[in-house]
Parts: C-alpha cells; structure tokens; sequence
C-alpha cells in the first residue's frame, strides 16, 4: 500500500486518552466498514503513526495487542496484514476473563449448541452421522459414569458439520472451558444411561435432517447437564462460604 493509498482510510485522530486502545479501534474499523479486507495488509507503522498523529511506541503497542488476539499477523520483511479467518483467541480470552462465572458459560454453550445443532441437521454428512454414532458406541463401553470425552467429541463433530468457519474459532475454547464445568459434577451424580439415550435421541433426529427435533433434543440433553452443574455449583460455593467465616 502506498502513502496516497493511506489517506483513503479515513482513520480518525486519537486523543491523549487511552491511545492505543483507540488506535486498536480505528484498526478494527478498517475491517468493519470495509476499508480493508481479511488477509490485506495493513499501512506501515509509519503511515499509521501519520494518520493517528501517535507515536510508535503507541502504534506498537496497538499492533502488539491485536497479534496476541490473532487479528493481525506481522512479517518483518513484508509487512503487518490481517488475519484471513477467525480464530480462537478473542472467545478464549473473553471465556478466561470469566472463568470464575461459569453458569454464565455454560449458558453460552447452551445458546452457541442449539444453533448450530439446528444448522448441523440441514448441513450434516453420512460420514459424520457415522461418527456420532461410533461415539454412542463407545459410551456404551465405558467402565465407568465418566463420558466427558465421548461427549466433547459428539458435540464437536456435530459443531464441525454445520460447516460455518465463523463458529470453528468459538467451539474449542468454549468446549475447553465447559470440560472444567464437567469434572465439578460429581461421578455419583451422573447417569450414563441417560446420557447415551439423551444422544441418541440428538442422533436419530440429524438422521432425520429434523432440525426442531434436533434443536428439542438438543436442549433437553444440554439442560440436564446445565441443572446437574447449577446444583454441584452450589454445594461448592455452600462449602467455600463455610470454609471463609471459619
């Protein structure tokens, strides 16, 4: 990109105040109204240091912000461009910063699941239909209440189908962070029974290509997990209470 090209990009002036976050905005907005395009490359430091009217010190630290969320990707000898596809970083950032809420993530999944249960009904392949079914199998084969794995991989595949790049960089972080959820319920408290027919009842309704019963069956198997984590997530914080005023 030359130096008239720079002009072009209608990249407000910052004031003294937070600098580089709004540095960091005006970066974004180049995405967002259409200025840029993912994979294009990004004016020099230089020339965003001109349009900006901030030091580089300040447009570094922008810069610098944006790789570690993966917007950016920056090439010594070419140039800084942006990312050409989503990523994970953004959603594991964001679920980290809340860890601690974890109702507040496990609604997330809830949301982010139906939906793409219902698109996977529309979109899934016989190959994958496959191998939710190869994970129902292997449930059926465990020693013990523990399908923690099988699950993660039934609800990936099914992620995975509904063929939506935009999804892929939200999927894994968010399942990393709900795994934790599942290793908070007790053993006892689960029913593994009920948790292969709870996907089976998913399965057979993908089969179908029957996207409300897909979403139905879908929302009945997440809730069930969701009110077993609610009432391990109170027990815990019943005992860290007493545990604090001890």
């Amino acid at each position: 990109m030359g130096e008239g090209d720079s002009v072009k990009l209608q990249i407000k002036s910052v004031t003294r105040k937070t600098l580089s976050k709004q540095v960091i905005d005006e970066i974004i907005n180049l995405l967002i109204e259409g200025h840029l395009r993912p994979g294009e490359r990004l004016p020099s430091e230089v020339e965003l240091m001109e349009i900006c009217k901030v030091s580089r010190p300040v447009i570094r630290e922008a810069l610098t912000s944006l790789e570690v969320i993966g917007l950016i990707h920056r090439h010594t000898r070419h140039g800084t461009f942006f990312a050409d596809k989503i990523g994970s970083e953004p959603f594991s950032i964001m679920l980290a910063l809340s860890s601690r809420d974890l109702l507040s993530i496990t609604e997330i999944r809830v949301a982010l699941e139906l939906g793409l249960v219902t698109l996977a009904a529309e979109k899934i392949t016989n190959a994958d239909l496959k191998k939710l079914k190869a994970t129902i199998d292997r449930m059926k084969e465990l020693p013990t209440e523990d399908s923690s794995e099988e699950d993660k991989e039934f609800h990936r595949i099914i992620a995975l189908s509904a063929n939506n790049a935009l999804f892929n960089g939200l999927v894994h972080p968010l399942q990393q962070f709900h795994r934790q959820i599942l290793k908070k319920i007790p053993l006892e408290e689960r029913n593994l029974k009920e948790t292969i027919q709870q996907h089976l009842d998913i399965y057979h309704a993908l089969e179908k290509r029957d996207s409300l019963a897909a979403y139905a069956a879908m929302y009945h198997h997440l809730n069930y997990v969701r009110q077993k984590a609610i009432k391990s997530f109170l027990i815990l914080e019943g005992k860290e209470s007493t545990s604090e005023n001890m």
